[in-house]
């Protein structure tokens, strides 16, 4: 902290109180911040306790004892300065010569937010929800209607009125949820945390945020990383190849990630940015699995613009269309209806196959990932430890904070802490203060 210009970085004083105590300064709280998600003690209040009975604590902040407010106003304040800190250290790991031959592992894991399951709703557990509600109160209707019936029941009566009560006002609730349901972008809500999102995570839901993270292949470092609030990872090849690029400062990156990123748009703006990409491409054919040819079975010729079909049959081109701002030229012959092999090729009058008019970057990179499949190992030995040593620092628990940013900071903190730790290991805890004393 003491090598950092932390005015520089945005970091702001806290504002001294009404008896005109100083606030404490940046460089204080940013050293409990560390000190802490070091030691796996994430928690404002943790911290608190911590500084008034941990020694190392006491001596590492000159035996002050700020309040868990002021901790924790601290984290919410300084956000993008936080941030800064932790790209501040990936530059000394630049420095020290910790990055080497550019090879990029990325990948997206989601992790739980404060908002429970059941504060989360889409259009669809809403109805079921209302479902269950109105099916509830006919329930309690029909019992009432019985006990009305029958002498010396009115216990019971003013229990079911009371039960019949609490559902309609919860009924009530729900109704300006579903108001805010069907006004939001996405079709989701959650009352808890407005910007946590429902998240599929192996076949269970999961109400959360989808944390992505760069990791250079040599020592294991996060080199960029994010927190978004969707769940699929098909948008966030580029951006994420990008700012690992910048953080790394390499000319040239070679990136690896598994299909979940496999996006022809993604990887053509990688492309473009001159990043060479590996991903191994989804198969989503429905021919394939019903038993028949699938795309990848007719080969195609650049220097006639066409495809040859198993059968021998030359494919042309006949028309272009435009598909989510994708321009997709189709191809046929016309021999279809008299082939032999046609009951395993199309279950229509003619086989269509379309192509994509810059496919050839979707080829390239899949002969690129021939040529090297042991890449696909180095990505997954790379980038998911990262994901289970942080999870297993935080615990079976969940975010802290609440909202896309203070989650986003948590995450700068998590990963800080774990390139901290990495590199004291690689380079060795003398060397690396001498590197920071000397930047």
């Amino acid at each position: 902290m003491e090598a950092l210009d932390l005015g520089e970085l945005g970091f702001t004083r806290a504002a001294p109180a009404s008896t005109g105590r100083p606030g404490y300064h940046p460089a204080v709280l940013l050293k409990l911040y560390v000190y802490g998600y070091l030691n796996r003690i994430a928690s404002s209040r943790r911290l608190e306790r911590e500084a008034a009975r941990n020694v190392e604590l006491m001596w590492l902040i000159g035996r002050l004892a700020p309040d868990h407010k002021t901790i924790a106003d601290f984290r919410r304040d300084n956000r993008p300065a936080i941030k800064r800190v932790c790209g501040q250290f990936v530059l000394l790991c630049r420095r020290l010569g910790l990055f080497g031959d550019a090879v990029i592992a990325i990948d997206g894991s989601k992790f739980k937010a404060v908002n429970n399951r059941d504060q989360n709703f889409t259009p669809a557990k809403m109805q079921r929800r209302l479902a269950e509600i109105e099916a509830a109160i006919a329930r309690y209707m029909a019992e009432l209607d019985g006990a009305d019936a029958e002498p010396g029941s009115e216990e019971r009566v003013e229990h079911l009125e009371q039960k019949l009560a609490s559902l309609h006002a919860y009924m009530a609730e729900l109704k300006i949820v579903d108001e805010r349901l069907r006004a939001s972008a996405d079709g989701q809500v959650s009352l808890i945390d407005p910007d946590a999102r429902s998240m599929n995570t192996r076949g269970s839901g999961m109400v959360g945020y989808n944390v992505q993270a760069a990791v250079e292949a040599k020592h294991h470092l996060v080199v960029a990383h994010d927190v978004v609030m969707t769940g699929s990872d098909r948008a966030q090849l580029s951006p994420m190849a990008s700012a690992a690029r910048e953080a790394t400062g390499a000319g040239s990156v070679e990136v690896v990630a598994d299909r979940g990123y496999y996006s022809g748009q993604e990887v053509l703006a990688c492309e473009r940015a001159g990043i060479a990409t590996h991903v191994p491409k989804t198969i989503t054919s429905n021919a394939v699995a019903d038993g028949r040819f699938g795309k990848d079975d007719f080969v195609y010729h650049a220097s006639s613009d066409s495809y040859r079909c198993p059968a021998g049959e030359t494919l042309t081109h006949h028309c272009t269309s435009v598909e989510n701002g994708m321009r997709i030229r189709v191809y046929w012959a016309s021999g279809c209806g008299t082939c032999a092999m046609r009951t395993g090729c199309t279950t229509g009058k003619e086989r269509r196959v379309r192509r994509w008019e810059h496919e050839h970057v979707l080829d390239a990179m899949e002969e690129r990932l021939a040529r090297r499949p042991e890449l696909m190992q180095v990505r997954r030995s790379t980038v998911e430890h990262v994901f289970g040593t942080i999870k297993n620092w935080m615990g079976a628990t969940h975010f802290l904070t609440r909202g896309l940013a203070n989650v986003g900071t948590e995450t700068s903190l998590q990963v800080l802490a774990y390139n901290l730790k990495r590199v004291m290991n690689v380079v060795g805890i003398a060397p690396l203060i001498a590197a920071m004393r000397a930047g």
